[in-house]
């Protein structure tokens, strides 16, 4: 036993070698600063909550002040499908991980058995049959490899790696559930709002119809303006109803992210203009931030760790196996004298594998672990690339986006003034009804098209909070 100890001892002290190549990171595939934004009048100084702090600073609670759009995310978070099988994915790394780790120390078993058997009497000599009886008891280690070139620690630290991957995932799957969840309730608020906007503008287009009926039943207008009229009403209908149907959708859609029926749908209201201006403000930092705030590019990272780690195993495998199985015990023909002294037992059986002809098994292998380490390497890349362009159209957008709205909402009052001198004119004979309605139409145009840009802008500082790793706390 001594010497057995002394052996693990050993394994365990070379254990510390290891073929695996040295990790080194790949240099990020990107340029070194984000596109510079262009002059851009919407630009708006940060806010109280985000003045010189990085997104991934920032906790949802924090960039959403929205109290219903709080409730819903913190719903999400509990019962969402997506994210608790990302959690339960934890579970499963983790457990792998163990199992691969337990490999690196050996496995202490006991064992009580009784061996019974007939000997035929030409077969000992006494030409009488025999019965022979014997009991043993031990404790051993069976076929433990010791690690002097580090092939089980090469996959213990490959398991490691890809249970720290999975958890990554999981934050990048939370990160992505918060933003979802957010753009999903102002798109809903969104079309709330267009929707009462068509209903009231059809409620207004009826009583215009209902008035120029009437008037032409008098023959005080002609039929070409009740037909105009009419249009105008049915569209402001049609466009009641689809908005009606869309909105529907994205509570439907809503409700999938949050996992659970919302309490109350006609809560809430869009973001206003300040919000918007607060959760646009967010700095962007340096692409090379990226690189330790991105969950998804740790997990990336490590998924390529644990690729370099199992190319250390593939080449350990070229070289002899040692293993040890080593046992000590007691033996006796009767279970009653089984530990009595003098019927111990011990047993010490090194084997030595070493690999001759394999039909080129282990060079196959070796070739599919570098393959795999190119194929993280580009992974790697690729997901750097992608957050790249991620953060630089969210700045883009941020860059346009706020005059987008500001020149939307001018063409809005531009169109509301020009109704009402039509209207002014038409009272005096100087306009007709048709001009009125074309303002009319253009008007309600302006109006829905301010809506979307307003909810564009903000599903882009949502985008931009998400890409700068934003939504964990």
């Amino acid at each position: 036993m001594t010497k057995t100890s002394l052996t693990v001892l050993a394994a365990a002290l070379l254990s510390a070698c290891s073929l695996a190549p040295t990790y080194q990171r790949p240099a990020a595939p990107v340029a070194e600063q984000f596109p510079a934004a262009l002059p851009a009048g919407g630009a708006t100084p940060p806010g109280p909550v985000t003045a010189g702090r990085a997104a991934v600073d920032i906790g949802w609670r924090e960039f959403f002040t929205d109290e219903r759009l709080q409730q819903l995310i913190a719903t999400a978070l509990e019962n969402n499908r997506d994210l608790r099988t990302a959690a339960l994915r934890i579970e499963e790394a983790r457990g792998a991980y163990r199992i691969q780790r337990a490999d690196r120390l050996p496995t202490l078993n006991a064992t009580l058995s009784e061996t019974r058997g007939r000997t035929p009497g030409f077969a000992n000599g006494t030409g009488q049959s025999m019965v022979g009886e014997r009991f043993d008891a031990g404790v051993g280690i069976s076929a433990f490899e010791l690690d002097y070139l580090g092939r089980v620690k090469s996959l213990s630290d490959a398991a490691l790696a890809n249970y720290l991957a999975t958890d990554e995932a999981r934050q990048t799957a939370q990160i992505s559930l918060v933003a979802e969840v957010a753009k999903a309730y102002f798109t809903e608020r969104a079309f709330a709002e267009q929707y009462d906007l068509a209903q009231r503008t059809y409620e207004a287009r009826k009583r215009t119809y209902d008035l120029t009926k009437q008037r032409m039943d008098v023959g005080a207008s002609s039929l070409l303006d009740l037909r105009s009229n009419e249009q105008l009403m049915e569209t402001a209908r049609a466009s009641a109803l689809a908005l009606a149907r869309q909105r529907a959708q994205a509570e439907n859609a809503l409700t999938l992210l949050v996992g659970a029926p919302p309490k109350s749908a006609a809560a809430g209201n869009m973001a206003s203009d300040e919000q918007i201006d607060a959760m646009s403000a967010v700095p962007e930092g340096l692409p090379s931030d990226l690189l330790a705030r991105r969950p998804d590019i740790r997990a990336a990272e490590q998924r390529l760790k644990a690729s370099n780690a199992n190319i250390g195993a593939a080449r350990a495998a070229f070289f002899p196996r040692i293993s040890l199985t080593t046992a000590i015990g007691s033996a006796s023909p009767s279970f009653s004298q089984l530990f009595d002294g003098g019927n111990s037992t011990w047993s010490f059986v090194p084997q030595l594998t070493l690999p001759i002809f394999d039909t080129g098994r282990n060079s196959a292998n070796l070739d599919v672990a570098n393959v795999r380490k190119n194929i993280a390497v580009s992974d790697y890349e690729k997901t750097i690339q992608v957050a790249f362009r991620e953060v630089a159209d969210a700045l883009a957008a941020r860059s346009y986006l706020g005059d987008q709205v500001a020149a939307q909402r001018a063409v809005q009052d531009a169109q509301a003034e020009r109704l009402k001198l039509l209207q002014l004119r038409f009272e005096n004979g100087v306009a007709s009804s048709l001009d009125v309605l074309d303002a009319q139409r253009e008007l309600f145009s302006a109006e829905q098209a301010l809506v979307q840009a307003r909810l564009l802008r903000t599903t882009s500082a949502i985008d931009l909070y998400r890409a700068l790793g934003g939504g964990m706390k």
